[in-house]
């Protein structure tokens, strides 16, 4: 008889084995006693690596494991807000502290007293939210924007980064001070890659997850399908299997998911070369299901001469100039962001990092081209989140 699933997060109060069940691979456990371990402190931590890895997890295994556990726990994506709102969504504003200010409004800070606050893509704030953050840490109070009384508060902070932010200290893009008040203790989320015996435990999970939602008989994972997660790359980590396994069932006609029903972006065994693009499909939007391309392989240098990629992408922007193409350069580089952004698996974290400029500056070229909506949204449910899973849990808000 198969063992009924663990409900992730647990009610407050009572404890979880929702990750010793998921988390199998040895490297994983090791991270498990590490939180367990510094859980019970009140100590700030910070959570590194790859989008899609699992961050948000950790921090609420964290929350759930200390002595703030019946308190709140609240998801704070740094990216998610233009430079000019972050300050108030963090701190709270006042009455009339800037236009548009009707009436008093609590922040996220106010909102996590006496529990935690998760700030995802702490990399992402500005250098003067940056100082503001930091006097938050020495002081235990927040002024909110526009006021002028300090209020105390008892929040844990638990933050996540996809950057390094060692580097961005040295290039001065990220405070140095605020940095070490951050980094009390660092735990750092492997790729799934890097722990190949989470694959198969987090694939049957899924599949008891998304059966439940699809309303499907409990399906069964053959030893081929299972050979087969095992040799993928995964360059979208969990989040990746997570899709993999729910576009898999959706068109799954049996109740045996084989590795013929496995719908994978980034087989193993995929090196056919595809041919060389026009111009007018380079600049054409693909469909929503459009496979993103085959990452490079590690340790690849792609030098300009020599490579039929660049050569391709010449040829194709040559075209154009003999086409006497409109808007050239915007259309070039409308092209390139939303292919980047498909091929990011739609991480705009990834997409910036990739392209080497800022988060809100990606997020306001995708606005303009439809690939995101402009409206606001709770922090929690914000782009680039890295999703807990199960996916059910509840958000908490001020």
């Amino acid at each position: 008889m198969a063992a009924t699933l663990p409900i992730w997060p647990p009610p407050p109060g009572q404890g979880s084995s929702a990750l010793d069940w998921i988390f199998e691979d040895p490297r994983s456990k090791t991270l498990l006693a590490e939180v367990e371990q510094v859980a019970p402190s009140h100590a700030n931590i910070l959570i590194t690596g790859e989008t899609g890895t699992g961050k948000e997890l950790i921090a609420r295994h964290l929350h759930y494991r200390s002595a703030r556990r019946n308190g709140p726990f609240v998801v704070v994506s740094c990216g998610a807000f233009s430079e000019s709102l972050v300050d108030a969504e963090l701190f709270g504003h006042e009455n009339g502290a800037f236009a548009g200010a009707f009436g008093t409004q609590i922040g996220w800070f106010e909102a996590a007293h006496g529990g935690t606050i998760f700030l995802d893509e702490i990399n992402d704030l500005p250098l003067t939210v940056q100082n503001k953050l930091l006097r938050v840490l020495q002081e235990h109070e927040i002024v909110r924007l526009g006021g002028r009384k300090p209020i105390p508060i008892d929040v844990r902070i638990v933050a996540a980064a996809t950057a390094d932010l060692d580097e961005m200290v040295q290039q001065k893009r990220f405070r140095k001070d605020l940095y070490y008040r951050l980094n009390v203790v660092r735990l750092h989320v492997l790729t799934l890659r890097e722990r190949p015996g989470d694959i198969v435990p987090l694939a049957r999970y899924f599949m008891e997850l998304y059966s439940r939602k699809l309303g499907y008989a409990r399906l069964r994972l053959t030893p081929q399908a299972e050979q087969l997660l095992m040799q993928a790359p995964w360059p979208g980590n969990v989040r990746e299997l997570e899709n993999t396994i729910h576009r898999s069932l959706l068109l799954c006609d049996g109740e045996v998911l084989d590795a013929s029903s496995l719908r994978l972006l980034h087989p193993a065994s995929a090196t056919a070369a595809a041919p060389a693009p026009s111009a007018a499909h380079l600049l054409a939007p693909e469909p929503e299901t459009t496979t993103p391309a085959q990452p490079p392989k590690p340790q690849t240098s792609l030098v300009q001469g020599d490579s039929a990629a660049h050569a391709a992408l010449r040829h194709a922007i040559r075209q154009l100039c003999d086409a006497n193409a409109a808007h050239l350069y915007q259309s070039v580089e409308d092209t390139l962001l939303r292919e980047v952004f498909r091929y990011c698996h739609y991480s705009q974290s990834e997409t910036a990092r990739l392209l080497g400029v800022s988060r809100n500056i990606v997020r306001a070229r995708l606005i303009r081209l439809g690939e995101v909506s402009g409206s606001r949204k709770h922090p929690a449910d914000a782009d680039d989140t890295d999703l807990p899973y199960p996916t059910t849990s509840n958000k908490e808000t001020p």
